[in-house]
């Protein structure tokens, strides 16, 4: 007990201590902001780093606890079994509510050390100082949460006998991804704080102008990776782990992951027309606190009990604290915006629909459009249930039916925006830019129609992902040509890596979804069966015991005559709780996806298999993988084509001299985002 009492002790500790440390660094950087206390801001970095000690104590506590099965502890009543592999144990530290929260605390410490760190020299600077407060109010809301509603250091059911003990959802310890997808996707979640709390510094100061979106472009950015890889992530564990044969099924928490991406990658575009012509500022500042409220609002469907899913948390009690601080930032947000009205007026006007920022406000607004569908879709069953009592469901159908339209739309945009100059294209630099990228896109139509693809939504989709990988790709030649190795690296040039990356997942997503086929096979052992151009033949089905208290029903199927695919039925025994296991043999063009059906016992002969046929899986991931290395390319410097904006701790002026400084620029070669 003395141990079990320490884990709980010093955890609560650790979370004190990052409360006190928020708390304090809020008070001593507001003073030291409106005194001019230089010496008072140079020691704010102290209180973000106490802070990240006080969660890594408690992390480091929680992880003890788990691997130590203290059972004296509630949330190691409710995830911790004795017998859960090492492993999936420390996962279980964010498969439950409290865990989760707890997680998500050390990241944004994580997040606010490393400000602190990066803005050491200029903690002086009443812009830096306004940031620092944003996130250590966020830092203390979240160690209060820790502390108080959703501790995860309570103590147990007193005589708790540890064989009861379940562990943590058996969805959640079928997988290694289970260790990988929900970090990552907390980096890209909580990685957005950071240019959310500069856009309320600039707002709260008054530096309106695009020196801060500089100095927060990169945190921007690798937030932006770490949320799509982090989608990504959950749709290949959905894949692997939940035996329907897909990616994505439009879930309430996929789409609260979808959300913050969607508006993210609108500001992404976006922050670039105000950095090079000064324009859409309040649009910018309007994507930046959507994307991190989004976030917000996000945790609040996952772990506040209010809609069912198999990624949510289940009910906690903590929904009513995120609705609150949702409604918190939106309401502060809006009237900072409000009252810098005046000043955030653009210098510079759209010249022409036909020009590069006018492509990027189309891209900004279908976007937007898109993510208003997603979050309608998502919130309509609850306010239906609230204001109607009674309960509906907003199915796939939906969302395919309007998103996908809107998806054709931005593959159009990708193919036009990397050829349009600034301000105003004409027709003939249209003609010859397009024309490579048109040959590419009809190309690709021919191919499909060649294979035999039909209909007319992928038949479309694939001729304008042709269409967008000639553009991206002739940019991307261009740019070789000129600086060699350099044209890969660089915002512009990286961007088209990435939007090469995007094409792949999206004409993968339109080959699955349209030419998916599927069907039921009665297997008869050592009896070859054919269907859909394959072969199947069942050789045994057996069951496994694990001493990890798990038995697993196995149908050993052989593929056209070659590799053997195992599909099973998992059962955690201290639970009687059954998860199936599909069999998957991935290739370059499609996916042969078995599942075994329930009802089948040991030794039978005869089992009934769930086959899925699925076109051009694979490209998913590598998609994923190479938009990936797109961001990094894009993170790097390229060719200096024109002068930095000031640095964040200047003011920027918005007369007459910053729209020509911003408007008298030469036009660079065919430099995009």
């Amino acid at each position: 007990m003395i141990a079990a009492s320490l884990n709980s002790a010093l955890g609560r500790a650790g979370l004190m201590l990052m409360l006190g440390a928020s708390v304090f660094g809020v008070l001593a950087v507001l003073y030291g902001v409106r005194k001019g206390d230089t010496k008072l801001l140079r020691q704010s970095p102290r209180y973000a780093w106490l802070a990240l000690a006080g969660i890594v104590l408690s992390v480091v506590m929680m992880q003890r606890a788990l691997i130590t099965r203290d059972f004296s502890m509630a949330y190691i009543q409710q995830v911790g079994s004795p017998d859960t592999p090492a492993l999936y144990n420390v996962a279980a530290m964010w498969s439950a509510l409290e865990g989760s929260i707890l997680l998500w605390a050390l990241v944004l410490a994580g997040f606010t050390a490393a400000v602190a760190w990066r803005f050491r020299k200029r903690t002086d600077d009443v812009l830096v100082g306004w940031a620092l407060i944003v996130m250590f109010v966020i830092t203390a809301f979240f160690a209060l949460l820790s502390f108080g509603p959703a501790d995860p250091f309570g103590n147990g059911v007193a005589g708790f006998d540890p064989s009861q003990a379940r562990g943590p959802n058996p969805l959640l310890q079928n997988h290694i991804l289970v260790l990988f997808h929900p970090p990552i996707l907390y980096l890209g979640f909580v990685g957005f704080t950071v240019p959310f709390a500069f856009a309320i510094a600039a707002l709260v100061t008054g530096r309106l102008g695009e020196g801060w979106l500089l100095e927060t472009r990169r945190w921007a950015l690798f937030s932006w990776a770490f949320l799509t890889i982090g989608i990504l992530l959950g749709g290949w564990w959905s894949y692997e782990v939940l035996g329907w044969g897909g990616v994505w099924a439009w879930d309430p928490v996929e789409n609260a992951s979808l959300l913050p991406w969607l508006t993210g990658t609108a500001y992404i575009h976006s922050v670039l027309v105000q950095e090079r012509r000064g324009m859409l500022r309040v649009w910018n500042l309007s994507l930046l606190v959507a994307t991190f409220a989004l976030t917000i609002l996000g945790t609040f469907l996952t772990r506040s009990g209010v809609i069912e899913s198999v990624h949510a948390f289940g009910d906690g009690p903590v929904g009513a604290w995120f609705l609150a601080f949702f409604g918190l930032i939106v309401a502060v947000s809006l009237g900072l915006i409000a009252w810098r009205g005046d000043r955030l007026r653009s210098p510079g006007s759209i010249d022409s629909p036909l020009s590069r920022e006018g492509a990027f406000l189309a891209n900004n607004v279908l976007f937007t459009v898109f993510a208003f569908v997603v979050l309608l879709g998502t919130l309509f069953p609850l306010l239906v249930e609230v204001l109607d009592d009674r309960r509906t469901i907003v199915g796939a159908p939906y969302f395919d039916r309007l998103s996908m339209p809107i998806g054709l739309m931005l593959l159009f945009l990708m193919a036009i925006a990397p050829v349009l100059p600034w301000r105003k294209a004409s027709t003939e630099l249209l003609r010859d830019r397009l024309f490579w990228p048109a040959w590419a896109g009809a190309g690709a139509l021919v191919v499909s129609v060649a294979v035999g693809a039909t209909g007319w939504a992928p038949l479309v989709a694939f001729a304008l992902g042709g269409f967008a990988s000639g553009a991206a790709v002739r940019q991307i030649a261009l740019a070789s040509r000129r600086q060699g190795w350099r044209g890969f690296v660089g915002r512009a040039n990286g961007g088209m890596v990435v939007h090469i990356g995007v094409i792949m997942i999206a004409v993968a997503l339109a080959s699955s979804n349209s030419f998916t086929h599927a069907t039921r096979l009665q297997l008869e052992q050592n009896v070859v069966q054919e269907w859909a151009g394959h072969t199947f033949e069942l050789t045994s089905l057996t069951e496994n015991t694990s001493q990890a208290g798990q038995s697993a029903l196995e149908a050993r199927v052989v593929l056209d005559g070659g590799k053997t695919i195992v599909p099973a039925i998992t059962t955690y025994l201290n639970i009687g709780f059954d998860v199936p296991t599909p069999g998957v043999r991935t290739g370059l063009t499609n996916d042969v996806y078995l599942t075994l059906e329930q009802g089948s016992q040991p030794g039978d002969t005869s089992v009934s298999i769930q086959v899925f046929v699925r076109p051009m899986i694979l490209w998913l991931w590598i998609g994923g993988l190479v938009m990936a290395i797109g961001t990094l390319l894009a993170a790097f410097p390229g060719k200096k084509r024109r002068r930095a904006t000031d640095p964040v701790s200047a003011p920027i002026a918005t007369g007459n001299a910053d729209v020509q400084r911003h408007d008298g620029e030469p036009e660079p070669v065919e430099a995009s985002a």
